[in-house]
This record gives C-alpha cells, structure tokens and sequence, in this order.
C-alpha cells in the first residue's frame, strides 16, 4: 500500500493521519530522515483494525501497529495523553480514545522540535509549540513541564544536543534538573542506550557538560563525575582539570575513529584520576590500577557491553606507557598485544586514543601495521630444531623484535 492510499483509507473513514517525530524534525534540518512513524486520530482502534486486518500490534501500553506503506514495514500509533501515576517512564495512565486531537498528542512530548506533525496526504506542517522555529535557530526547548515525568528525556535532550550541536534552553536544562530524583531508579540498559548514541556524536563531550550544567552527571555517570576539580600538573595539562582533559580526549578520539568502544576508552582512560588522594594532586601516580578498579565498578552498577570493558581496561593499561617505550623489546611486545585486540580494537583505533590522549604518536605507532607485517613474517615454526616449550617462544621474541629493529630503521629511512 502506498502512503496515498494509506492516507486516503483512514481520511475516507473520517479519521486523520500524520508522520510524526524524528522525521519530520530531520526533515527540516535538511538532513536524510530515516524510519517514518505515523500517528492516527479521530478513529477507534476496532475501526483500524477492520481497515487494515494484516496489520499488527505491537503496542501494549497504548496502540502501535506495524502497517506495510511504500514497501516498508512501519509503526502506526493513535493520538494519545498520558498522565503520570507512577514513576519512571513505566509510570503513565494512557487514553487514545478517537477524540484525543493531534495537539494533545504532540503536547505530551518531550521537545519543540520532536513536536511537530505533517499531516497526510498533503503534508501540511502541523507546529502548535513552534518547534520548526526552535529547529531553525538551533535549540532545545522543552515543551512543558511534562518533561520530567520521563527522566531519560533528560539524557535525550543532552544526547540530542551532541548529535545535532544544538544549545539547550536554561528552562529545559531546569527541567533536566528536576529529573535527578528518578534517574537514579531508571533501568540501566536506557542509560546504556543513550550512551551508546552519544559517542556515536561528532562531539560527545556536548553531552557530558549539559549533565554536568543541569547537576544530574553524578547519578547518571558518577565515575566521570569524580574527575571535576581533580589538578593535574599545568605544564602538562594547560587545559585544566581531569574532567576538562577527560572532555576534550573524548571529542579529538572521535574525530579520529568511529569505533564507538574506541571512544569509550578515550571516555574512561583516565577514570583512575577520580579517585586520586587530594594530597598526591596534581599528579596522579598509579591511576592506572585505580582506573581499573572505577571501571569494573561501573560495570557492576550497569553491565557495560564487552567490547567497550575490554578496550577499556586495555587504554587504561597503555596509554600512559605507549608513548615513553623505547627498548625494542617492549615495543614489539606492545605492538603484537594491540593486534590482539582486533576487531574490537584495530592498531588505528588504538592510535587514535593515545594521539587524542598526548596529540602526537611515536613513530612505532605510525608506521606500525608495516612493523606488524614484518614481524608476522616470523613464524614459531621457523625456530631452529631442538627448541622446545618456551625456548620456541623467547627465539620468536628476539626474530621478531630483530625483524621490528630493521623495519623501523627502514622506514625511518624513508620518512
């Protein structure tokens, strides 16, 4: 069915019909919009369900079905209000009956600019809280207080914020605020989510200072929120604190790579400095074991995704020695330890968190996928015969590191 005739069907039985949220608002950035949801008014669910038999339900608290328009399967909710009984975003009692107006359903929504309908088949701009306004000039603003009865919204907005480089509004940053409370009772895995997007951001620091301006950063992320006033030496650290050095680590990483587990472990990298005595400030000696332990207990208070845990821990570890190794054993034995890591962590990866970490690479990590190469052209199974057990692997550690000596002297060379 096309959306025409979707549009005509429900028009034809008296009901009205919309594309709502995201698209609308990506419509109007002039950037690609993605899935279109769609939202019904004026009609009973017994009457949709008798238009569109093969459609099905996927809604539970409130009516949701899932329609196939212009060859792809998509979501068709009725206009609905919510208020707030309980809490968390579990807590609201819904209506959808046929007389809910397409302006109390995008009244209940979170932002100006996720508030806006186009009405089918014409696609006339339906904009009662003047979000396309609030999209031309770049802003956040919430549409009333029925922000907070969803406290991840508060995340949202900042998450938003980071992807778009939008500002956000003092009165919505107020009203992030006044969601402190439950968002310390909020299911992890959407803290997880949202989180997932933000480093996915082009500056994902955008996200953590917003958190940080509306005084939620120490129930939602109290590892990163530990770094805030932590001195480091200002001779190596002119940009300020731990929190700062943290912030700006985490965008250059993300203009370097978009492994998104790269980038979290330029996020925690120096988690350790957090929990640093006040009497050992500015310097922050053995942070590294201290980063460690605030890793594994954010992974006790939220199970982290794995592969962001391991590329942690292993940045955690390195990224303070990376930079000093000059002894060819240690640095071939690095080398092949990062290759390890593949796929969740590649060489470039690696490279992109300590360059954004130290703005400046040794030269083994340049040109190390040539180094790599080199030193895999060396196999156990070239040992002499009678080696055995571990004389086979110190053999292929002092062949390999040989084979780095010569390869870095070359490609120094060439440089």
């Amino acid at each position: 069915m096309t959306e025409e005739a979707f549009a005509e069907l429900l028009r034809a039985n008296g009901a009205r019909v919309f594309i709502v949220g995201g698209w609308v608002r990506d419509a109007l950035r002039h950037v690609r919009p993605h899935d279109k949801d769609y939202m019904v008014s004026g009609i009973a669910e017994t009457d949709f369900q008798r238009l569109f038999p093969a459609a099905q339900k996927v809604g539970h608290g409130f009516p949701v079905y899932l329609v196939s328009i212009d060859g792809v399967l998509s979501e068709v909710a009725f206009a609905r209000k919510e208020k707030k009984e309980g809490r968390g975003y579990r807590g609201f009692r819904v209506s959808y009956d046929p007389s809910v107006t397409v302006e109390e359903d995008l009244y209940r929504r979170d932002t100006t600019m996720n508030s806006m309908a186009l009405e089918l088949p014409g696609k006339q701009l339906i904009d009662p809280y003047h979000g396309a306004q609030d999209v031309a000039d770049k802003v956040i603003r919430a549409v009333s207080h029925h922000f907070t009865e969803d406290p991840v919204r508060a995340l949202r907005a900042a998450r938003q914020a980071a992807e778009f480089g939008f500002s956000i509004t003092e009165e919505t940053i107020r009203y992030m605020n006044a969601c402190r409370a439950e968002l310390q009772h909020e299911p992890q895995e959407r803290i997880v989510a949202e989180l997932r997007r933000v480093l996915q951001s082009p500056r994902p620091s955008v996200f953590f200072r917003a958190l940080e301006q509306a005084d939620i950063l120490a129930v939602t992320f109290p590892e990163l929120s530990l770094l805030i006033g932590k001195t480091q030496p200002p001779e190596y650290h002119p940009e300020g604190d731990a929190w700062q050095h943290t912030m700006q680590v985490v965008d250059r990483a993300a203009e370097r790579t978009p492994n998104v587990a790269a980038r979290f472990a330029a996020l925690v990298h120096d988690i350790g400095k957090g929990t640093t005595p006040k009497e050992m400030e500015p310097h922050h000696y053995g942070h590294e074991l201290r980063g460690l332990e605030q890793l594994a207990s954010w992974n006790r208070r939220v199970t982290l995704p794995k592969d962001w845990l391991r590329a942690g821990r292993f940045l955690i570890e390195q990224h303070m020695r990376a930079p000093l190794l000059e002894r060819p054993g240690k640095i071939a034995a690095l080398l092949l330890l990062v290759d390890k890591q593949r796929p969740v962590l590649s060489l470039a990866d690696f490279n992109a968190v300590i360059e954004a970490d130290h703005q400046s690479l040794p030269d083994y990590l340049v040109y190390g996928e040539a180094l790599l190469a080199a030193m895999h052209g060396v196999s156990g199974k070239d040992a002499p015969s009678g080696l055995a057990g571990r004389a086979v692997g110190q053999w292929l550690a002092e062949r390999q590191t040989a084979v780095l000596v010569k390869a870095l002297a070359a490609v120094r060379a060439r440089a």
